[in-house]
């Protein structure tokens, strides 16, 4: 309990627990071990994590090699997303500290093209990026706007869930695989006859996923979706690559429909310490859905690039506006400035 009060005090992202090393915290992206700390055996941790676990996870320690869940811990304004491990020294659990209280758009410093996208009423819009981008945070912030703007269902599909939202003008619903729902192609099935206005799908894995998110997104529903992908033009990609070659030119013409963004993110440090997204945004006009139905991605860049006035950014071109505010360092992030110019 102290040393998730230390994480949240100290604004760090990560706890990391681990058999015969002391325990760190990632703080703008960097791991330090918590000051006057010790090294840590497995009885210790062990201890430590049924401190906080739920009984019947914690009754699963000495079964389960992985567990992933998501806890809230009384007294704290933070919930943590817990994996729990073995590796060749013993236990070690991580914990991803996740706000309780949700930031606003205007808050992360979202470009106000968010707003326009959160009143779409159908299609399919994606956030991507790396694991530990800020992916879910952004969702987060957009899922929230609906939520104090609209009068909609929303429903959620997480693994687990993360944020947790309150129902203020929406009905909001939050489903966690493995706890509320099988899979998440079973709940994209289910989703499809739950009077939906809204579906959030926390990664499109498979396929089949994928195909459904696609479904949902053509028949009336507005679909956020995450992927693990750098661009839009990957993201392009890889929703194509997962089908077979025969139904390829399908999908192409299926994403042309109803894709409406993608925004692709990465985190960097501030100057003065924390961090903050910058992002590639990509916003579905004609010619861009043109380009996606015949197959020539390799234009998509040059798109970003040129359409700014419809609220569109490169990565690049995001990173250099946050330099010229004094709010990165430009040194740190000079390769990413100019990696396709």
């Amino acid at each position: 309990m102290e040393l998730l009060t230390y994480t949240v005090a100290q604004n760090a992202s990560d706890l990391h627990l681990s058999c015969g090393v002391a325990p760190l915290v990632r703080i703008d992206d960097e791991l330090r071990q918590v000051p006057n700390s010790v090294a840590l055996d497995e009885v210790t941790i062990r201890e430590m994590l049924y401190s906080v676990l739920p009984p019947e996870v914690s009754a699963q320690l000495g079964s389960k090699m992985d567990l992933d869940l998501a806890i809230s811990v009384f007294g704290l304004a933070s919930r943590f997303r817990v994996n729990v491990f073995h590796q060749f020294r013993g236990i070690s659990a991580a914990f991803r500290s996740i706000p309780v209280r949700i930031p606003s758009i205007a808050e992360l410093g979202l470009p106000k093209i968010y707003y326009k996208l959160c009143d779409i009423q159908n299609g399919l819009i994606l956030i991507t990026g790396v694991t530990g981008s800020g992916k879910s945070t952004t969702l987060a912030a957009l899922i929230d706007h609906i939520n104090n703007s609209q009068n909609s269902h929303i429903l959620t599909i997480e693994d687990p869930v993360e944020y947790l939202h309150e129902c203020k003008k929406c009905l909001i619903q939050q489903r966690e695989v493995g706890k509320h729902t099988a899979s998440f192609d079973d709940a994209l099935r289910a989703a499809l006859r739950e009077d939906p206005d809204y579906i959030l799908v926390g990664e499109m894995r498979d396929l089949e996923t994928v195909r459904l998110a696609l479904t949902a997104a053509e028949t009336g529903h507005l679909v956020f979706a995450t992927l693990h992908t750098n661009s839009a033009a990957e993201s392009i990609d890889r929703i194509v690559d997962v089908f077979p070659t025969h139904e390829k030119s399908l999908i192409r013409g299926m994403l042309a429909n109803s894709l409406r963004a993608v925004i692709c993110q990465v985190l960097v440090r501030k100057i003065g310490g924390g961090r903050m997204a910058a992002q590639e945004v990509m916003v579905c006009t004609p010619a861009i859905s043109n380009m996606i139905r015949e197959n020539k991605i390799q234009q998509l860049y040059s798109a970003i690039q040129t359409g700014q006035e419809k609220g569109m950014q490169t990565l690049s071109q995001n990173l250099q506006d946050l330099v010229a505010k004094k709010l990165i360092d430009p040194e740190l992030y000079r390769d990413l400035m100019y990696d396709r110019l």
